[in-house]
């Protein structure tokens, strides 16, 4: 399950990383950088809400199970 959490973590650092290319470079006419932008970002907010959903869900079903900070007295 770790190894899914990191992946969608990975992709959307590349959808951030992809819409921050889209914003430096220079637009063409017929395919405008602010859409292709917007489109990179709305994939990251996808993909961060499929993230907090999976860990939910996952948590809900018992694959992962909290941790914490172990407390010594």
């Amino acid at each position: 399950m770790k190894i899914v959490i990191v992946l969608f973590l990975l992709a959307v650092v590349v959808a951030l990383a992809s819409a921050g290319v889209l914003m430096l470079k220079k637009g063409r006419d017929s395919d405008p950088r602010g859409t292709m932008m917007a489109r990179a970002l709305a994939v990251r907010v996808g993909l961060s809400i499929a993230i907090f959903l999976l860990v939910l869900f996952s948590y809900w079903m018992g694959w992962i199970k909290p941790t914490g900070i172990p407390l010594s007295n």
